[in-house]
């Protein structure tokens, strides 16, 4: 979501690439001309200045912010820059600088390592021991949000990646939500009969290719899926070759919408009863409401069952971060409001904001929806699994997302996508390793 989980749209020609890059940079460089002409990232009394890439967001982080203010007393104020590409571009190019912010919107897992590596932010350390001596965080959330031992990032929030549906719809044809494989292809082929096209699929912004192939190889075998995004393992090896099989089969059948189908457009399609199922992030949640449709009444959410009822059960995890540049204009006060983010006070307002589910495991959602998946996935024992995008290199994940989205396209079968990713894979590995060495 936003710059913690795009990409350019796949399938764009190298010569538009390079002239919508150039184009970039050119708005990158403005906007820190504008920086270093204007006062927007300069300390203003009672208040630290935000980065993030997601204006939607920027009236929930103000409301944590009045929460944040009665604990530190200091608000937040959100500076926006909805183009992806530039924002990345624009937090690189001033991290070190004076002209950072005094806190940054960012993704966890490699994303969160290579801006580490690069230097200018602040280890938080000492705030996640905190956290943790609160039970404020779950300890095997850390790896995502360190670098070298020592922790980068404060997480923002915990998404988990489920299937949304009509409940109306459901009723209708007298299906409940699958507890297994077998019921789920019982679903689909249920909503297909009655013309409605069972799952949303979607490479529309380049990341969500990502989606049905996470869950998929996790639903196959969630231990192969670690090691697979650790580089222990071949795209070529068989859970992931079973995994592609089951993907084309479900497009050959028609279950899945066309890899054009905008995923703005899904809570529409669900409450219209166009598309049965919609796998995306809890944080969709937000928007399914905003369509009019009511969290438990009209719409509900499950987590798709495992291929077969022996495979360890799991569950796709997302968070991004807040990270500390070392160079903050108001370092103290973002240093104040860091070590009171996970604050229940402040992530009830926030979690409510986002109608989604608090990377501080004591606060329930107050989506019951949700609540009920954070219920689920307690009971249930699954194991967390970090969300593709910030599980690997990300040279090596956006070339792979680019893969899987021409494998949706029907440009390429399940063994070239493989044989291809596999191929990066061995490369970028070795390129990030050689430049950790």
């Amino acid at each position: 979501m936003s710059a913690t989980g795009r990409n350019r749209p796949a399938g764009v020609p190298l010569g538009r690439r390079r002239f919508f890059a150039g184009m970039a940079a050119g708005a990158a460089v403005l906007a820190v001309e504008g920086c270093a002409r204007g006062s927007s990232t300069s300390a203003q009394p009672g208040t630290t200045s935000l980065s993030n890439d997601n204006a939607t967001w920027d009236d929930g982080y103000r409301s944590a912010g009045r929460e944040l203010k009665k604990i530190t007393g200091y608000a937040l104020r959100p500076l926006s820059n909805p183009s992806v590409t530039s924002y990345q571009q624009v937090v690189q190019m001033t991290l070190q600088t004076s002209k950072a912010t005094d806190l940054v919107k960012w993704a966890s897992g490699y994303q969160l390592k290579r801006l580490a590596r690069a230097g200018g932010l602040t280890d938080l350390s000492g705030v996640w021991r905190e956290y943790a001596a609160k039970g404020w965080v779950r300890e095997a959330s850390r790896d995502a949000v360190s670098y070298r031992q020592k922790v980068y990032g404060v997480p923002l929030y915990e998404s988990y990646y489920v299937l949304f549906y009509s409940k109306p719809v459901f009723a209708k044809l007298g299906l409940t939500a699958p507890r297994s494989w077998d019921e789920l292809l019982h679903c689909a082929e249920v909503l297909k009969r009655n013309r409605i096209t069972p799952f949303l699929a979607s490479q529309v912004g380049g990341w969500p290719a990502i989606e049905w192939f996470q869950e998929l190889v996790t639903k196959v075998d969630p231990v192969f899926y670690r090691k697979l995004v650790a580089g222990q393992a071949s795209y070529t090896d068989a859970p992931a070759r079973q995994a592609m099989d089951i993907w084309q089969d479900f497009m050959r059948k028609g279950w899945m919408t066309a890899p054009d189908f905008d995923q703005a457009r899904g809570p529409g399609a669900l409450k219209s009863g166009t598309v049965g199922m919609f796998l995306h992030g809890t944080w969709q949640a937000q928007g399914i409401a905003a369509a009019g449709m009511k969290a438990g009444v009209d719409y509900d959410a499950f987590i798709l069952p495992t291929v077969r009822p022996s495979t360890p059960k799991s569950v796709i995890a997302e968070s991004g971060v807040f990270v500390v540049p070392s160079r903050a204009s108001s370092h103290t006060a973002a240093m104040a409001n860091a070590r009171a983010w996970l604050d229940p006070s402040v992530q009830r307002v926030w979690s409510d904001f986002l109608q989604d589910s608090s990377a501080n495991p004591t606060v329930p959602s107050g989506n019951p929806v949700v609540a009920r998946l954070q219920r689920d996935i307690a009971s249930e024992h699954r194991t967390p699994l970090i969300r593709y995008w910030e599980a690997s290199p990300p040279s090596l994940i956006q070339g792979n997302t680019d893969d899987l989205g021409g494998f949706m396209a029907g440009q390429t079968s399940p063994a070239t996508t493989l044989r291809r990713m596999q191929d990066r894979a061995r490369d970028e590995w070795a390129a990030w390793r050689r430049d950790e060495a």
